[in-house]
């Protein structure tokens, strides 16, 4: 049984949020809880929200126990980048990407892996 959540247009880059989704991958979710909740890291709290519906989906879709499951995969995608424009020195103007990132959690039980 599987259940997922996805967080899409967050306004973190992307490879800031895979420094955080890396450090759970795998655990258990009451594990993955644990790290996220010490995690010194602003996109730790999204993520966490993130974890904590897609265990609610596996329990209202197949009435798992929160205590089984595990995080069997997760990822961060890029989603849209908005652009904005800096003046620069002489006249000129510099380009900067405030990007988005659009991240996928799926949790499962350990007799199905």
């Amino acid at each position: 049984m599987e259940a997922k959540a996805i967080a899409r247009y967050v306004r973190v880059s992307p490879r800031k949020a895979r420094i955080v989704v890396d450090q759970i991958r795998g655990k258990s979710v009451v594990q993955a809880r644990e790290i996220l909740a010490f995690t010194n890291r602003a996109i730790a709290e999204t993520v966490e929200k993130t974890l904590n519906s897609a265990v609610a989906n596996a329990e209202s879709k197949d009435g798992a126990n929160a205590n089984q499951l595990f995080v069997k995969a997760c990822f961060v995608d890029e989603g849209p980048t908005m652009k904005r424009i800096r003046p620069r020195a002489k006249g000129s103007a510099s380009r900067i990407r405030k990007r988005m990132s659009h991240i996928t959690i799926i949790v499962s039980t350990r007799e199905e892996a």
